[in-house]
């Protein structure tokens, strides 16, 4: 179950920092195109090469959806729509009072734990769409990153393998230290938000089926004394309490971050005959900075490159 006054509370107490996130990256970015390319995501993709029954060459330099914005759309609407459902406006200690002890009234508390199990294996779900999202994951990246006064990271890339050592990092490797390490100077209360939310051996235990539920606790059952990233025996449900209400205020406020931005570039494409500029930091075919505009389409609140508007297309 989620609760109004926890929302609230860690909202009010998150909100004010991504505000600042947001200033901060709009005046550090290297490139006043760079926070667009987060909203449009702009991405390689290598597959671009294997048209070759076209008269012009595709670049695989590119923006959209792609396969991961399908995802993220699906997941987005099932996230919330279980926030609409589940929320109750109910305070949690007054909720926390149903669940003391009672001679008279075992069973009605026995079947209150069977509806909190019950949600709370839905909310470990969400809790995987959202840390295990990649899109997710990279839009916090880049917005890390040109905090920070770096380009966008055209070749961002995820490790799906141990084999893959091009890839920008591993998914625990790049929460951990590259974005949430990395917020803990200048944005401490998202820096807290993301340590309480992520554990990566609770990521991993629902993500195997590893754990069980007995009354008011979760077990987890890939503890290991040797690892300091498995000491997580058992997790109450006052603690995942916590837990998903961080993720679920650090996703939504990923969320409302990334509307602002779509906001502040559209209507700046309205002095700009509806163009914006973007850089493009190209390794194939060679190492070379390219600049290319953007045209905004108000009517369809989308982006695309100006210069398919002559059919051309840079290779």
């Amino acid at each position: 179950m989620l609760f109004k006054n926890i929302l609230d509370q860690k909202t009010a107490e998150l909100q004010p920092e991504f505000d600042n996130l947001f200033l901060d990256t709009l005046k550090n970015q290297s490139h006043v195109g760079d926070l667009l390319l987060i909203q449009v995501n702009g991405f390689y993709n290598k597959e671009n090469h294997k048209y070759t029954n076209i008269e012009k060459k595709l670049s695989p330099y590119v923006i959209g959806h792609g396969h991961e914005g399908h995802s993220e759309n699906l997941h987005h609407q099932f996230i919330g729509n279980y926030i609409k459902d589940a929320i109750s406006t109910q305070p949690y200690d007054e909720y926390k009072n149903l669940h003391k002890w009672n001679p008279e009234s075992i069973e009605e508390r026995d079947e209150l734990e069977k509806q909190e199990a019950d949600s709370i294996q839905k909310e470990m779900l969400i809790y995987l769409k959202i840390w295990e999202g990649d899109l997710f994951i990279k839009k916090f990246y880049q917005l890390i990153r040109l905090n920070n006064g770096l380009d966008y990271d055209w070749h961002f890339s995820i490790a799906e393998s141990n084999r893959d050592k091009k890839a920008t990092g591993t998914r625990d490797n790049i929460i951990r230290r590259k974005i949430r390490d990395k917020l803990k100077e200048k944005y401490p209360t998202i820096y807290t938000g993301i340590e309480n939310a992520y554990k990566s051996q609770i990521r991993n235990s629902i993500g195997h089926s590893k754990y069980s539920i007995h009354g008011s606790y979760i077990h987890l059952n890939n503890y290991i004394e040797e690892d300091q990233y498995s000491q997580i025996q058992v997790v109450s449900f006052n603690e995942w309490v916590n837990i998903i209400h961080d993720t679920l205020i650090i996703y939504t406020q990923q969320t409302r971050l990334l509307n602002i931005i779509d906001k502040f570039y559209s209507n700046l494409s309205m002095k700009t005959d509806l163009t914006m500029e973007v850089k493009v930091n190209r390794t194939d075919p060679i190492n070379v900075i390219e600049y290319h505009l953007l045209k905004h389409r108000p009517q369809w609140n989308d982006w695309y490159w100006k210069a398919n508007d002559e059919e051309i297309q840079t290779a």
